[in-house]
């Protein structure tokens, strides 16, 4: 069975003796092996297949092997490249390896074992190269996915404030006309706790007290105003009184259920000035 290769090896060299040395050499090893004996042949390879290392001579007919890796890293820069060359070739090649145009270049003749090495330890470095990129490639995604998720929470932050600015209006707003309408208003809890007071209401004497946030209702009104206060708690339907009386005055008295999620929570007690003789006599809504 034919062992699935994990790297191409492309050897280009005129001479199909030193081509039929390196497939031996390398036949062992989980390497697909592709040959050439010039440059044309070689680039026609490389279109045809995902090559990962070129190992060349570096005297080829019509071009060097030095200018022949130097297109190589053109076309496809990730190639690792290495060049056979022997002594005498050794400054021109180390020039060219400077210049980044070929990552290593071995020696003639090669010892096997240190030729198996050599490539297997260059495959090495090509793949952690790619792992590299690919890890930089997924850095690259995810900054563009955390400056999305960013500019999007920086718009519901945005809108977010923007609501309750204009919720913190509006309740300003509220508290401002609940604190001048011109009739008493009294917030009270299903506790029976004094939990709203406005201006209007805060100016009146109850009992001879003025009212206070935090205390019983039962601090301020007399028994006939508790029994209407605890009936809407029960049936949440609307109740007054046509006359009640205070030192301030004669008002017209009314017990308000709270609606929606609050039905059952609480009650508002509005209190309007009588101003003629019609209201001197109790009048019971409810």
């Amino acid at each position: 069975m034919e062992t699935q290769s994990d790297h191409t090896i492309l050897c280009v060299d005129d001479e199909p003796s030193i081509l039929n040395a390196l497939k031996r050499l390398f036949r062992k090893e989980r390497y697909q092996i592709l040959a050439a004996t010039d440059a044309e042949k070689a680039f026609k390879l490389m279109a045809r297949h995902t090559v990962h290392l070129v190992l060349c001579d570096n005297r080829m007919p019509g071009i060097s092997g030095i200018d022949f890796l130097g297109k190589i890293k053109e076309m496809y820069p990730d190639t690792i490249r290495i060049i056979l060359t022997g002594y005498t070739e050794v400054n021109s090649i180390t020039d060219a390896i400077n210049r980044g145009s070929i990552y290593k270049f071995l020696l003639k003749p090669w010892n096997d074992q240190s030729l198996k090495l050599e490539i297997r330890q260059a495959l090495e470095q090509f793949n952690l190269t790619q792992i590299n990129k690919q890890l930089n490639q997924k850095v690259l995604q995810q900054n563009v996915v955390l400056r999305q998720m960013n500019e999007d929470l920086e718009a519901a932050v945005h809108k977010r404030t923007r609501e309750l600015e204009i919720q913190n209006q509006a309740l300003e707003l509220s508290r401002a006309i609940l604190e001048d309408i011109p009739i008493g208003i009294i917030g009270v809890s299903l506790e029976g706790t004094i939990v709203l007071i406005n201006r209007k209401a805060s100016n009146l004497r109850f009992q001879s007290q003025a009212m206070e946030i935090g205390r019983s209702v039962t601090e301020y009104f007399p028994e006939i105003v508790i029994q209407k206060i605890n009936a809407v708690f029960q049936d949440a339907v609307h109740r007054g009184l046509g006359f009640f009386k205070l030192l301030d005055g004669d008002f017209h008295l009314d017990i308000v259920p709270l609606g929606g999620k609050f039905i059952g929570k609480g009650v508002i007690i509005t209190l309007r000035e009588n101003h003629g003789a019609e209201y001197a006599q109790t009048v019971d809504r409810g």
